[in-house]
């Protein structure tokens, strides 16, 4: 056994290439989420130039801040476009969307989970309503991807696709995922 003791360091905080949609940034400020560390704005700025992004940080560093900031700015900005969010669990799914719903709980942004506990007298209406639908690979087998023709309006406005805790994930889900969606 091995214990160590890191000494604190000074936060490093870092620019984003473009700012925020305005209400976002209000929000982040109410929330005490700003400035952002370097590795958040790294990991933004990159989404925002189209590019694939992984962020590998330890717990509690706000690897969460690092998509939801980008898709939310997105939304707020692009109206038509929507993200598609996969978790291994349920319960990652719920915590996330208290996490939408607490960080911007005035907007007129509209967040549903898509599982197996998703009642089917609401499906259709997160089909067609929903700008960030948080579900997980299974349903992404089961519900989503052999019924792309019911999800066509979702998938076509799809900008984004958030994958957490991806190192989870075996098999051929990345792969399946990415053929069919391209």
């Amino acid at each position: 056994v091995h214990a160590e003791s890191t000494p604190p360091r000074e936060a490093s905080y870092g620019k984003l290439a473009r700012p925020l949609h305005p209400t976002l940034e209000a929000a982040l400020e109410r929330k005490s989420f700003w400035p952002l560390y370097a590795h958040q704005a790294a990991a933004i700025n990159a989404a925002f130039s189209g590019k694939n992004v992984i962020v590998s940080t330890p717990s509690a560093s706000g690897k969460t801040l690092c998509y939801n900031l980008a898709v939310l700015d997105s939304l707020l900005s692009q109206r038509g476009s929507r993200a598609l969010y996969l978790f291994p669990t349920k319960a990652l799914s719920q915590d996330q969307l208290r996490h939408l719903h607490e960080l911007m709980p005035n907007e007129d942004l509209n967040y549903a989970t898509f599982d197996g506990d998703t009642p089917q007298e609401k499906r259709a209406e997160v089909k067609r309503s929903a700008q960030i639908v948080l579900s997980n690979p299974d349903m992404v087998h089961l519900g989503i991807l052999p019924n792309h023709k019911t999800w066509s309006r979702f998938l076509s406005r799809l900008r984004y696709i958030v994958v957490d805790e991806a190192h989870v994930y075996r098999g051929v889900f990345g792969s399946h995922v990415a053929n069919v969606l391209r």
